[in-house]
């Protein structure tokens, strides 16, 4: 049984994938995770008992941990979700987005040569290619023009890991996802925070005029696709993964409400009546566009959830656990709401 070494395996998705593993039934897992406030140990409550799954709590960043980790597991794979990965919290403070996106996997890496593993898959996003408004769908070797801190440190973590391919000959794969969303999401992301903010009664944010474009992806058709590279992806290639369907944040919002209103004993005009449209993210890209065209060719992978059952999903999964909504959110998550909506982007 080989296994396999998932960093940020607490986070949104890194348990999906890992629960995924685990229905595999041929792989051990071990999940490395220092526990930020995105990190949730109830994400996997339901294979903590699993003799396959061992949970270890520390940071990516940490390099004599991280060796230590590797002398002893041996890891055939690594794969890296470990990662702060909100565009608006790296607005208001980049440190941390360069010190666990960027440092975190040098560390990674350093080790994965020492140690020699098999397969090393880097988790990265389609935010790395910029803007995509008015070009072609972006291609797995076009260029990086990364808007954001979050995404300029993605886009950093992606050359660190094509260097060591090229330098040392590692066994090096990048997954390019489009846009997640599904249950356990935290609520600082669009889909979970309109939700959440229904349920509450509260207003719901639209950042500028709600036409910024995404291709939205079920979390288990991402999971699905990284484990497709796991296990048959080219070492030193590059795979996007996303669906091909755009739509605009103020449709997947008028969707969500649609879908609530009966659901919550909500009426969707008071729910609609409640959307506001509030100071635009600095630099906030208008679309993202990946061509998938080469997962699917080479590794058969297509996604299988439609936008509209999984988002039909997913809002009844957080009307169905709005006690792990309320668990999630603390003074810090307010704090963060307030400097990003309340405040116009006015640091802590």
């Amino acid at each position: 049984m080989k296994t396999v070494l998932v960093t940020g395996g607490c986070g949104f998705m890194g348990s999906h994938f890992i629960r995924l593993l685990g229905r595999q039934g041929s792989w051990r897992v071990v999940n490395l995770d220092k526990l930020t406030y995105a990190g949730d140990p109830e994400r996997l409550q339901d294979i903590q008992n699993d003799a396959r799954y061992q949970f270890v709590r520390g940071d990516i960043g940490d390099r004599q941990l991280v060796h230590e980790l590797f002398e002893h597991e041996r890891p055939w794979a690594v794969v890296n979700f470990a990662a702060e990965s909100h565009v608006d919290r790296s607005i208001l403070d980049p440190g941390p987005f360069l010190q666990t996106n960027v440092v975190g996997t040098e560390v990674l890496l350093e080790a994965a040569h020492a140690y020699r593993v098999d397969r090393f898959v880097q988790i990265s996003t389609d935010e790395v290619y910029g803007d995509t408004e008015g070009r072609e769908p972006s291609l797995e070797d076009s260029p990086l023009r990364a808007s954001s801190p979050y995404a300029a440190s993605k886009a950093a973590a992606d050359l660190i890991c094509l260097a060591y391919r090229r330098t040392y000959d590692m066994p090096v794969l990048i997954v390019r996802s489009s846009n997640n969303y599904g249950p356990f999401q935290f609520p600082e992301k669009l889909i979970p925070l309109i939700i959440r903010n229904s349920l509450k009664n509260q207003e719901l944010p639209v950042y500028g005029d709600g036409g910024q474009r995404r291709d939205w992806l079920h979390v288990d058709d991402s999971a699905r696709g990284f484990l497709d590279v796991l296990r048959g992806g080219r070492p030193g290639e590059i795979y996007n993964v996303g669906t091909g369907s755009l739509r605009t944040n103020i449709e997947i919002v008028r969707e969500i409400c649609a879908l609530l209103a009966p659901r919550g004993g909500l009426g969707l005009d008071g729910l609609l009546s409640r959307v506001r449209y509030v100071d635009d993210r600095p630099g906030h890209d208008r679309c993202y566009e990946m061509d998938s065209q080469k997962i699917r060719k080479e590794l058969g992978w297509t996604p299988e959830v439609t936008l509209g059952a999984g988002l039909e999903l997913t809002v009844q999964w957080y009307i169905d656990h709005q006690h792990w909504l309320e668990h999630v959110v603390s003074g810090e998550y307010q704090a963060y709401y307030d400097a990003v909506y309340a405040r116009t982007w006015q640091k802590k």
